[in-house]
């Protein structure tokens, strides 16, 4: 393991160890009730007790964020294909998208929650909602950056638009889809648990409001906390692909 591995580690732990001893001597100092504010032992309590319910709730807000991010995926990308090369369906959509990003989605998923149910399939559409926006505007925007260079080459060659597409813009853009593609990840998650709110008998977000409405507040951390691993977890998996695609990325630039 490199130097720099390491410290991308050690830093992160540090921090998260420094903020589990504020938080405990908060609670010891401040005498705090566990319902506002349980002591980090109660929640590693809770969350070791409840490891196999935590464990399937998160497998069901983990398939709504994959199937949300993955129809983000499938949607953004051709969308911001037409975005990127069209001006015409750039100043007629580019609005559209931008206000729609500008609804709050808690508004939007009861209205979600009546056109499609309670089913994995409102969650889906939520998670998408939330997700699709960075992937068109990072995708959109790497596609506008394609250096004119390798663009005059490309029609010097008598490329065609597809060729041009495949062969030169989408590669020169990877790094800007990937970067749109880890924001989206992570509101996929918070996507889900919005629609796991507004409707659902299952997930994490159905935990933490069945948590909270009991006044188990170690299990609503203990879920929180879940929340936070499963983030970390789907956006890792982002950046594993981004590890796997690295030969075909375009070179970092060079710090002066």
């Amino acid at each position: 393991m490199t130097a720099r591995s390491l410290t991308r580690i050690v830093y992160p732990m540090t921090g998260l160890l420094l903020i589990v001893v504020a938080w405990g001597l908060a609670c010891w100092l401040g005498r705090l009730p566990v319902v506002v504010l349980p002591s980090p032992d109660k929640v590693l309590y809770a969350f070791a007790g409840n490891i196999p319910l935590l464990l399937e709730e998160s497998w069901v807000t983990l398939k709504e964020t994959l199937y949300g991010f993955g129809l983000a995926l499938l949607l953004g990308l051709p969308m911001a294909v037409a975005v990127a090369n069209s001006r015409t369906l750039n100043l007629m959509f580019y609005p559209l998208l931008i206000a729609l990003q500008s609804v709050p989605k808690v508004a939007l998923a009861p209205i979600i929650l009546v056109w499609l149910g309670p089913d994995l399939q409102s969650k889906l559409a939520i998670a998408w909602l939330v997700a699709f926006f960075p992937i068109i505007v990072d995708t959109a925007a790497g596609l506008r950056a394609t250096p004119k260079e390798l663009l005059e080459l490309a029609h010097s060659l008598k490329a065609t638009r597809t060729q041009i597409l495949f062969k030169v813009q989408f590669p020169a853009a990877l790094p800007f889809v990937m970067t749109g593609a880890k924001v989206a990840i992570t509101l996929a998650v918070i996507g889900a648990v919005i629609g796991e709110f507004v409707g659902s008998s299952e997930g994490l977000g159905f935990l933490l409001l069945t948590a909270t409405s009991q006044l188990d507040t170690p299990l609503a951390f203990a879920a929180l906390f879940a929340l936070s691993i499963l983030g970390v977890l789907v956006y890792l998996m982002v950046e594993a692909v981004e590890l796997l695609i690295a030969p075909w990325l375009p070179p970092a630039p060079e710090r002066h």
